[in-house]
């Protein structure tokens, strides 16, 4: 496959034309990458409006992921969830929403998730489900976004504009896309996924990557799975929504988005297509076969390892008395450094890039690990409440209020203002415009969160 921006910058270094132009170290080795760096020259394209090299490697990125369309983010899935947001909300109003506009959502939302709620305007209700996690999961089943709309239905309500699920969650949690898609189908609702998580989800055997299953716009952090340097994304938008999201998605990636997007990010973005176009379904079957067979060896030490999605290996430490932050520690003297742990749990990412030895140093952990040498009884770990906050102001009201940061132990009864959450995608202890009680002060606390940020009420 060809690589048209790669090979772009290539031929203009070996030019060895002078730059009068940005960045500033002109092409001089300082970190060692300066020479592949350049801004928006001739020849180059321009992301925001792209109809050169950018827009022949945003379609070869659609071809390998079987999209309507793919364009780029060199500024994360972040970017791309404050775009997919703008273009279903754009899209309603054309056909006739009149205001009042909210998003059904799962509330393991990401936190830029929120942050474009509060930006465009639109509110979003939370689904509730009778599953009660750590603040890392809050995963919806079908039957739970049914009930929701069927309640809408019977109490003659307008539905959502659209309904979000994040999917794979950040404990490896996978939702069941094409039945929630299936239903969003029934109502006439789009579905979007933050797959953040997911790119690689496209290349298993069978593809389970949500254009796939049915969702109408989604996102992929490319950097998170896939050889992308960090900050490279893709919005995916289906064949059967292109017409109806394309525009504004693109003018929603450049109001949000950077004029200075890294052509570092978009040169590894277009070499990940052709890496891709390559062996990397072998390589990725291949590194599945190795998780296995590390969830088979840690399962018979007496490990807890949860189910998730195939590259995620996800520790309950709590089941054997100890917190994923002490078995993070612990890992560390053995060379290994997870991608989170918490209270409860360690998460550690695996790709095809991971090596022998890595795979190695988790089998030696695994031999002398105290969470099978000396366990002790499990943590009883706090729960998030089932019934729904109170809701005193619009999110969007409550981020642009004037607000105050106090300590933790005095916020009940107090607005939210600004989120604070352990890791992105993670349920929100408390969502902007909310009212914070005493269960989510015990929650806060016990996730070693001090200071709250909430709206200032001069009269308190």
């Amino acid at each position: 496959m060809e690589t048209p921006i790669y090979s772009f910058v290539a031929d203009y270094m070996s030019s060895g034309m002078s730059r009068f132009h940005m960045p500033g170290h002109k092409g001089q080795s300082f970190l060692g990458c300066e020479c592949r760096d350049i801004t928006e020259i001739e020849g180059a394209d321009v992301l925001s409006m792209a109809s050169g090299v950018i827009a022949e490697s945003q379609d070869n990125a659609s071809h390998l992921f079987c999209t309507g369309s793919t364009l780029y983010s060199a500024e994360g899935s972040s970017l791309c969830i404050k775009a997919m947001l703008m273009a279903v909300l754009g899209d309603a109003r054309k056909h006739g929403s009149k205001g009042n506009e909210y998003i059904l959502a799962a509330r393991n939302v990401h936190r830029s998730m929120i942050d474009a709620c509060a930006l465009l305007g639109i509110e979003t209700e939370f689904i509730i489900n009778n599953h009660s996690g750590s603040i890392c999961e809050s995963m919806v089943a079908v039957n739970d976004i049914e009930n929701a709309l069927n309640i809408k239905k019977r109490e003659g309500k307008h539905y959502p504009v659209a309904v979000y699920i994040t999917s794979p969650g950040y404990l490896g949690d996978i939702a069941d896309v094409e039945g929630i898609a299936s239903i969003c189908e029934k109502y006439s609702l789009p579905l979007i996924v933050d797959n953040a998580h997911g790119a690689y989800l496209a290349f298993l055997e069978e593809s389970r990557h949500p254009i796939k299953l049915g969702a109408a716009i989604c996102c992929d952090s490319a950097h998170k799975t896939l050889p992308v340097l960090t900050g490279g994304a893709y919005l995916h938008i289906s064949g059967r929504y292109k017409e109806r999201y394309m525009e504004t998605a693109r003018r929603a990636l450049a109001l949000f988005g950077s004029t200075s997007p890294s052509y570092l990010v978009l040169q590894s973005l277009d070499l990940c297509n052709k890496y891709i176009a390559g062996n990397y379904r072998e390589r990725l079957a291949g590194c599945i076969n190795a998780v296995n067979s590390i969830k088979g060896c840690l399962k018979s030490k007496g490990i807890c390892i949860m189910e998730t999605e195939p590259l995620k290996i996800v520790i309950n430490t709590a089941c054997a008395g100890y917190t994923g932050t002490e078995t993070g520690i612990e890992m560390r003297e053995y060379g290994i450094e997870c991608e989170y742990a918490d209270i409860e749990y360690v998460v550690l990412m695996v790709t095809p890039e991971n090596t022998k030895e890595d795979f190695e140093r988790i089998r030696k952990w695994a031999g002398s690990t105290f969470l099978i040498h000396n366990k002790k009884n499990r943590l009883v770990m706090p729960r998030l409440s089932l019934k729904p906050p109170k809701r005193e102001m619009s999110i969007r009201e409550a981020v642009f209020s004037t607000s105050v940061l106090i300590d933790v132990k005095v916020s009940s009864g107090r607005i939210c203002a600004a989120e604070t959450v352990s890791c992105p995608p993670a349920v929100p202890i408390a969502v902007c415009g909310e009212v914070i009680n005493q269960d989510m002060v015990k929650l806060f606390e016990v996730y070693n969160i001090k200071k709250v940020c909430v709206v200032d009420t001069p009269d308190l």
